[in-house]
């Protein structure tokens, strides 16, 4: 057999295949910070992956559609948990730390759980410190029993549960009643502009007032300006994160930044 037809008998590597494969995957970090002090402190840290440097699948928005559309999830998601907790696993400190996990994920590898604690375990981190973050661009296709014994899984060992980008795509109130999460994402679509729109402020007042009913805590996305920070407080909510008090961080920027080690967040003039 000639090299040529060994070689067309191979199967060329996919970009599936580039995602999966060891170190091609990096973290940076998102603070989030609690504002009911005289200056905003680190509450916990997002840990966000970005794909293979060098390719379209570097920009999350890509790699996750891509990853939706393989219906590789589940792959892709453990991938993503034991680089994060791995980066995570050098920080100083026991920040709370938020993974992202496809609600499909949940639905359908019934050894996530165990694998989660494991790798968990191998970076040093209690499960007290992880909160998995429920994210679903498309609607679920969900086995519904299966959904909520992985949930209550979790909750038993101890790590938190939320719900992101609440308020737009499918985080609608199926997801709420079916989740029941203890922190909600409030998309920043209903934060953008919100001190300037009548409708976004009632929104973002409902939302935390149903909030707090339900004894859990609301984040708002993607605070960018000083006004929309006033909104968001003005609706009693307290956790934030967006670009007015810091970007996502790889770990070099964010030691650096002293959050992990109690300097507060400062706002631009």
């Amino acid at each position: 057999m000639s090299a040529r037809t060994r070689s067309r008998g191979r199967r060329a590597p996919s970009l599936l295949d580039d995602i999966l494969a060891p170190g091609r995957l990096s973290v940076v970090f998102q603070p989030i910070f609690e504002t009911g002090e005289p200056q905003p402190r680190l509450f916990a840290l997002e840990c966000l992956v970005r794909g293979p440097h060098g390719t379209n699948a570097e920009r999350p928005d890509v790699l996750f559609d891509y990853v939706r559309r393989r219906q590789a999830e589940c792959a892709v998601d453990r991938a993503c948990i034991a680089t994060a907790l791995a980066e995570a696993s050098r920080l100083p400190g026991k920040p709370h730390l938020s993974v992202n996990v496809h609600a499909l994920t949940l639905d359908r590898d019934a050894g996530f759980r165990d694998f989660l604690l494991e790798h968990a375990g191998h970076a040093g981190i209690e499960p007290r410190r992880l909160v998995v973050e429920i994210v679903e661009a498309t609607p679920p296709r969900l086995d519904g029993p299966s959904f909520r014994r992985a949930l209550a899984e979790l909750r038993e060992a101890g790590i938190t549960i939320a719900l992101d980008d609440v308020g737009l795509g499918q985080s609608n109130y199926k997801m709420i009643l079916d989740v029941r999460p203890e922190i909600y994402k409030l998309d920043r679509y209903l934060v953008t502009n919100a001190w300037s729109d009548s409708h976004r402020l009632v929104i973002l007042d409902s939302l935390a007032r149903m909030v707090r009913r339900l004894e859990a805590r609301a984040v708002a996305e993607g605070v960018e300006t000083r006004d929309e920070l006033v909104a968001v407080e003005a609706a009693g909510i307290d956790l934030v994160h967006g670009f007015l008090l810091a970007r996502p961080l790889a770990r070099p920027a964010l030691l650096e930044a002293g959050y992990l080690s109690g300097v507060p967040a400062t706002l631009p003039s």
